[in-house]
């Protein structure tokens, strides 16, 4: 009797072993892993900063996010404009609380005049031609040619204006220079101007820019001769953006 119950104690010594055993296994994957709680967070993607690619340049990413590039670099710390990494964050748009510059009047040649109201009622005034943007300002062509390629977003955002080597290219309304170079591909020699109610116009492939950076120019003011930069014939690409958006420069251009 002795011996059968020393084998009963062992047991139940050994069933009691096993559950603990598989109590520690079952709590275990309950258990997050030491390395998922130390993971960072992943910042999602805004409207307001935009990441580097490949062929990139603070000038093409100014213009394409309807900003300065002189904004883009003050917002990013940037001493220098021409060193920027694939990759890279930037910010686009001003940081909370700060109110970008807004571009004055620039009156000259060819601005509208004001008249005074014909005494008697107030006449309304008359409608927008169906084929002009209601939120136009007054453009004028910014040079003399036959249009050669149309407007076709994304693979073209502006149009194509024939003419010859040396012709002139005006400013097609009053603003301020924002940028004279080579640094944006494929356009060669550029200008871009900003100018009231968020237009900016670009003026690409220019065999000589008679402006600088900052300048205050008046519609039709003579800003460039027409050239072959960065092309294989001469001619204008002009381009008219609202913003960062690229639109028809036909829907904003005079009909004759």
């Amino acid at each position: 009797m002795k011996g059968a119950w020393v084998v009963a104690a062992l047991l139940v010594l050994s069933a009691c072993a096993v559950r603990q055993s598989g109590g520690e296994r079952s709590a275990a994957p309950g258990r997050p892993p030491a390395a998922a709680s130390a993971r960072p967070s992943i910042q999602p993607s805004t409207d307001s900063f935009y990441t580097v690619k490949r062929g990139d340049t603070l000038y093409s990413i100014a213009l394409e996010h309807g900003a300065d590039y002189r904004e883009v670099a003050q917002w990013n710390g940037l001493t220098d404009p021409t060193k920027i990494d694939v990759g890279q964050r930037l910010r686009v748009k001003p940081p909370p609380g700060v109110e970008r510059a807004s571009v004055g009047t620039v009156k000259g040649p060819g601005a509208p005049e004001a008249r005074p109201l014909e005494s008697g009622a107030a006449k309304a005034p008359p409608p927008p031609e169906p084929s002009k943007a209601a939120d136009a300002i007054a453009f004028v062509w910014p040079a003399k040619g036959k249009v050669i390629a149309g407007f076709a977003e994304p693979r073209s955002k502006g149009i194509d204006i024939d003419g010859k080597l040396g012709d002139p290219v005006v400013a097609a309304a009053a603003g301020r220079v924002t940028y004279i170079g080579s640094g944006i591909p494929g356009l060669g020699k550029l200008v871009v101007i900003k100018h009231d109610a968020g237009f900016i116009t670009v003026y690409a492939h220019n065999r000589e820019i008679l402006v600088k950076e900052q300048q205050a120019v008046s519609r039709g003011q003579k800003i460039a001769e027409l050239g072959a930069t960065d092309s294989d014939r001469p001619k204008l690409h002009f381009q008219i953006r609202k913003g960062s958006a690229p639109v028809d420069p036909m829907r904003y251009l005079p009909s004759s």
